[in-house]
């Protein structure tokens, strides 16, 4: 009886290590190899001037699609919330950064969901993705947070930019570095009220930008101080599929042939365009795809970056960036989080120990009755 005791406490000091293991601390083992770029000074912009109280850590991130309960199963919503939560929770630990930007989709049925449910959805995202007073949170909206554009409603619409502090565009200044948060789905480009709104704002952005940089006398049009934006976004630019991307994170083959079509898997060439001429961005962010993507402007000296959906559900290794800007200078990394397939087979190998340990003490058990 004693040594079958000792055999169950044994499995069950086993079963609670694995656990504790795969739900916490594999967390802190993988994010804890990824730290903070540093600068490269070859980089920096000569002409903009630059000191180290100007230094911003930010951490970036996107497509959470946190599920509703049209197409989450509730363990599939379990798993996901819980990978999600333990892997930005352990981030803010690791890094402590002074700023967080989500790329957009952060709910899963945020576009057709009752008022009822989004207020749901909204305490939930605060729960999961709450974070310090010293931390400043900002999002984009995604088309899976108010639908793509035929399917906007102006009260969905409003409902996500009240609770999240969204607009068409928003400027936000930074340590001396400007970021422009573009509504993509906004930019379609036919007129609608809300387009309109933006296409105004993006406008006032593009002349208070080129204003601080030509140092012109309209001192209610100029910023303290000029350094070329950072464009943040849900959509990707525009580009014909993810065929040239050769990212870590990149989408797997046949998928990369997938041609993109304008307006759904990416921005249309004319807003494209549109963007790179009036921002003229040094880097952009974007999202939407779920799978990474590193390529050149088509338009101006600078890169795009395609940020892969931060949860199992899409990919099977997401992750995040820490990104180190100053006013004449950036250096951005991808860190990887725990990948669901090692997870999951790091509990099948477990237990099959476990059981064979059980097995083998059960034989030697009776061996020697």
């Amino acid at each position: 009886m004693r040594i079958f005791l000792s055999v169950i406490i044994e499995a069950v000091f086993l079963i609670i290590l694995l656990f504790t293991y795969c739900e916490f601390l594999i967390y802190y083992i993988v994010q804890i190899q990824c730290g903070w770029p540093e600068l490269d000074s070859l980089k920096a912009d000569p002409n903009i001037t630059s000191s180290l109280d100007e230094h911003l850590k930010v951490v970036i991130l996107a497509d959470i699609h946190l599920l509703g309960s049209r197409h989450g199963h509730w363990f599939d919503k379990l798993r996901r919330e819980w990978q999600m939560y333990r892997a930005f929770q352990t981030a803010l630990t690791i890094h402590k950064p002074e700023v967080v930007f989500v790329l957009g989709d952060l709910l899963d049925e945020g576009s057709f969901c009752s008022d009822k449910e989004f207020d749901y959805y909204v305490d939930r995202f605060n729960s999961l993705f709450g974070v310090p007073d010293d931390v400043y949170l900002y999002m984009v909206v995604g088309n899976h947070d108010i639908g793509f554009h035929y399917a906007v409603q102006k009260h969905r619409k409003q409902r996500f930019d009240t609770a999240f502090n969204t607009s068409g565009v928003q400027l936000l200044t930074l340590k001396g570095s400007h970021f422009v948060l573009v509504n993509s789905i906004a930019l379609e480009g036919d007129g609608c009220s809300f387009c309109y709104s933006a296409e105004v704002q993006l406008a006032e952005i593009s002349k208070k930008l080129l204003c601080t940089e030509k140092h012109c006398d309209l001192k209610a049009n100029r910023l303290e101080k000029y350094s070329r934006p950072i464009l943040m976004q849900h959509y990707p630019l525009f580009r014909e599929s993810d065929e040239q991307c050769d990212d870590f994170d990149s989408a797997p083959m046949p998928q990369k042939r997938e041609r993109f079509r304008e307006k759904w898997e990416c921005l249309s060439k004319e807003a494209t365009y549109q963007l790179l001429k009036q921002i003229k961005p040094r880097l952009v962010l974007s999202g939407h795809t779920h799978h990474g993507c590193t390529r050149n402007l088509a338009l101006g000296n600078g890169i795009e970056i395609t940020m892969p959906s931060f949860s199992w559900r899409n990919k099977n290794n997401p992750n995040y960036a820490l990104a180190v800007f100053t006013p004449n200078n950036y250096e951005i990394i991808k860190c990887p989080m725990p990948e669901e397939s090692t997870v999951f087979n790091t509990y099948i190998v477990a237990i099959f120990i476990v059981l064979l340990r059980l097995m083998s003490r059960s034989m030697l058990r009776f061996k020697f009755r």
